[in-house]
């Protein structure tokens, strides 16, 4: 099961600039943990509005499962279920009584029984970390990270295949960001769900992340692991991204002799490991 654009472009019917996206082609596979960046304006939120069926292409194909998504016997409101999609700042998409209600309106516009319905909440608030004294609370009375917690747990509600988050923490102080940046990782690795991650932190996808889409001018300049792509330092420093400082850290020591010549480290835990491993051997 994947998610493929074939050759996709797209150009917003009121610009008379450049094709928001140019020939486009990837595939997303189920399980993954994908990471995509780019600088304002590069073509990633256009991107992911294409996943499920937001947006339509100006040319090229989009496929979930084999199937091109807008031939006249696909439903896209059930696509739209398996594939979740949380906006920036997604408190703001928050409008029910209480958290329980907010987090039971997906479900409810699928179509579910009452009793399905209730169940996949309540599992949802368990998996995000929100117990029983949250159920009746405003979710206007909550922090921003809380909030954040219920908006996830109302996609995750409608049980996806994928979820897409476009810059999920932005706004968070660290605490916060933490949180919910392990919640993702929790529900990739237990639940099998794919996660794809939109964010201008390297850092956070050198620490989340299993693959690396880099956007510029609408069109994929890097598609690879973390690692790999981190390696063109100054192509990324050119479009307006930077390497995570570990990366930046253990190259200069590279450079310098400090450590063995190889792939440069891209946490800061691996980058003490090297580090030590590399002052023991010298002792």
């Amino acid at each position: 099961m994947s998610i493929i654009l074939d050759n996709v472009s797209f150009k917003y019917k009121d610009s008379s600039r450049r094709n928001a996206l140019t020939d486009v082609s990837l595939e997303i596979k189920k399980g993954e943990f994908v990471g995509i960046a780019g600088h304002t304006g590069s073509g990633k939120s256009t991107l992911i509005q294409h996943f499920n069926g937001l947006i339509k292409p100006t040319a090229g194909r989009v496929l979930y499962d084999g199937q091109d998504i807008y031939e006249k016997e696909f439903s896209l409101r059930e696509l739209r279920g398996k594939v979740g999609l949380c906006f920036q700042y997604p408190e703001h998409q928050l409008f029910e009584v209480t958290v329980f209600d907010d987090i039971c309106f997906g479900p409810k516009n699928l179509g579910l029984e009452e009793e399905e319905i209730k169940k996949r909440a309540e599992e949802s608030m368990e998996m995000v970390g929100l117990d029983e004294s949250y159920r009746e609370k405003s979710p206007f009375e909550l922090s921003g990270g809380q909030k954040r917690r219920v908006a996830v747990a109302g996609i995750l509600a409608m049980e996806p295949e994928y979820f897409i988050l476009d810059e999920p923490t932005a706004g968070l102080d660290p605490k916060g960001r933490d949180k919910v940046l392990k919640l993702l990782k929790k529900i990739n690795q237990e639940k099998g769900i794919t996660i794809i991650l939109v964010t201008h932190s390297m850092e956070e996808i050198a620490d989340y992340a299993d693959r690396l889409i880099v956007m510029d001018e609408g069109k994929v300049k890097f598609d690879n692991t973390p690692a790999e792509v981190f390696k063109h330092k100054e192509e990324l420093e050119s479009i307006g991204l930077t390497v995570p400082f570990a990366a930046d850290l253990t190259t200069d020591l590279m450079v310098n002799g400090f450590v063995p010549e190889g792939s440069p480290a891209i946490t800061l835990e691996e980058a003490k490991a090297m580090i030590l491993a590399s002052y023991k051997k010298d002792r």
